[in-house]
């Protein structure tokens, strides 16, 4: 088991524990496939809203928080079942603007995971009204339940009512819809043509700025994020964002960081790179490799 849950699997009923922790080996980074969750509730014998909230401790030690020191997990549940955990990331010294939430850190989980819908969102602390504008950005968004320990279980139109959403500005394929986008590159360099393909992913129907960030670290691996826009725009998350999120959960530190590149399209209104160099710069002296593509 890994050490970041050692102390948080005390905080799980030892029902739950007992068949969990073989699940929290070193590869293990938030994600639980739908045949896992079932074996888990048929081995621990309880009910599946009662497990999932239980869940919430493991989900909050992938958090990150050196500002507030408030640890929030959450649990995304996509349409295949599968549980995609997030938690909350801070960029020491850094603009509260650049901090992750744990909701969409969970989101961003499932779709990089190619989840098309989210069904669930399980959280410790009630969503904050970023990310309640967040989560109604998604596919059918104000239909989302949410779940949160002695409350009932209510929809998003719950806690976010009078919604303004991707609707009110003539957008028909909300985030999660599958995109396809056309961006071209020549290049052979791998880390360059996964930046691409992620770009090519993206959300960005108010700016037109497709863009992705692709990470690899020194041993070789490769983690990325996609640029997540929002009708409200500040809630938007930017791919840097996305990426490190990605790092953090697969337990590794910033010291990992070999290179990072910012991929983004010629026609964006908006470019990434003055935002995403300030951030960077908060984790590791790694410089941005910024790089424009055109639409085909």
């Amino acid at each position: 088991m890994q050490d970041r849950f050692v102390a948080r699997i005390t905080q799980v009923p030892e029902i739950l524990a007992t068949p969990l922790i073989p699940l929290l080996g070193a590869s293990f980074s938030g994600h639980i496939s739908k045949a896992e969750l079932e074996n888990l509730i048929a081995d621990s014998g309880m009910e599946k809203n009662e497990l999932l909230l239980a869940l919430l401790p493991i989900a909050a030690a992938l958090a990150n928080p050196p500002i507030s020191d408030f640890y929030v997990g959450a649990i995304a549940i996509g349409r295949s079942g599968d549980l995609y955990m997030g938690a909350n990331m801070e960029l020491a010294g850094e603009a509260l603007g650049q901090a992750v939430h744990a909701e969409q850190n969970a989101i961003s989980h499932a779709w990089l995971k190619g989840e098309a819908g989210i069904e669930d969102i399980i959280v410790n602390a009630s969503p904050c009204g970023h990310c309640r504008q967040f989560i109604n950005e998604l596919v059918q968004g104000s239909d989302i339940r949410i779940h949160l320990p002695g409350q009932a279980t209510a929809p998003l139109a719950h806690y976010l009512p009078y919604a303004f959403g991707p609707k009110d500005l003539n957008i028909t394929a909300p985030l999660l819809t599958p995109q396809s986008i056309e961006l071209a590159l020549e290049t052979d360099d791998p880390l360059l043509i996964e930046a691409l393909d992620q770009a090519n992913q993206s959300y960005a129907p108010y700016s037109s700025n497709h863009a992705a960030v692709a990470i690899e670290t020194h041993d070789g691996q490769v983690f990325v994020g996609r640029y997540a826009e929002n009708a409200a725009f500040n809630p938007s998350m930017m791919p840097l964002q996305m990426a490190l999120g990605c790092l953090m959960r697969h337990n590794l530190g910033f010291d990992a960081i070999e290179r990072v590149v910012l991929l983004e399209s010629s026609a964006g209104k908006i470019s990434l790179a003055n935002a995403s160099v300030a951030a960077l710069c908060a984790v590791t002296q790694v410089q941005l490799e910024h790089v424009v593509a055109e639409p085909c």
